[in-house]
Order: C-alpha cells, then structure tokens, then sequence
C-alpha cells in the first residue's frame, strides 16, 4: 500500500512558492487497486501544464493549476468521461481532450488536449 500527501503531489504540479505557505496536508492511502498518474495538457489559450490523478477506492481526484494555485479537484458522477469539480470550476476529461470551465462566468470554457497526443485530422 502506497501512500500519497496532497501537499506532496500540489509541489510536483508546477505552483512552486505558492505551496511553500500551505501549512496543512491530508493523506490518502492507494492500494494495490488505486493509481496515480499525471498527464501534460495544452489549452487554446496558454502554456502546458501538467495535471496529476489520484484515483483510491471511492476518491477520485484531480489536481489542476488554475490561475497560479493549485486546485484540487474530486470526481463527481457524468454521462460520459471523468467530470471533476472543484468549487466553481469544472474540469472534464475524455480520451486525450478536456475542457476547464468556471460555471460562474458564462462562456468561459477553455478546450484542452494531452501534450503531444496523436489527435485525427
């Protein structure tokens, strides 16, 4: 059994200083079953960053750069691909594409794609 701190996983995720004033942290245990991944993604209007999945019996999370702060994300239920939502934001996933949109600002949806993903014409 592995286990992971999410103030741990937030310093990996590109936030730099900003998670050196984080003064608590919570712990989850992966089993054997459980995973952790990351993926790099591109969206229409900025620079790659890299996003890290925490998946553990009932958690599901995902930890998104929004904004230089690190966000973290749980998994709520979809019709179709992983739907994470943290606060206002939402961040959904399908194959190599996802969308970030904050549902406080209409129209503000964001288009996504993994970093070097092989995507049809």
């Amino acid at each position: 059994m592995m286990r992971i701190s999410i103030l741990a996983l937030a310093m990996f995720s590109g936030a730099g200083a900003a998670t050196a004033e984080v003064g608590q942290s919570i712990s989850i245990r992966i089993d054997a079953a459980g995973s952790f991944n990351s993926e790099t993604y591109v969206c229409e209007q900025g620079e790659p960053f890299s996003v890290q999945y925490v998946n553990s019996g009932a958690n599901a999370l995902a930890i998104v750069p929004i904004d230089d702060e690190v966000r973290i994300f749980v998994n709520v239920v979809s019709a179709s691909g992983a739907k994470y939502v943290s606060g206002s934001h939402v961040w959904w996933t399908k194959g190599d594409m996802a969308t970030l949109e904050n549902a406080m600002q209409a129209g503000n949806i964001e288009n996504c794609q993994v970093q070097d993903a092989d995507l049809p014409d």
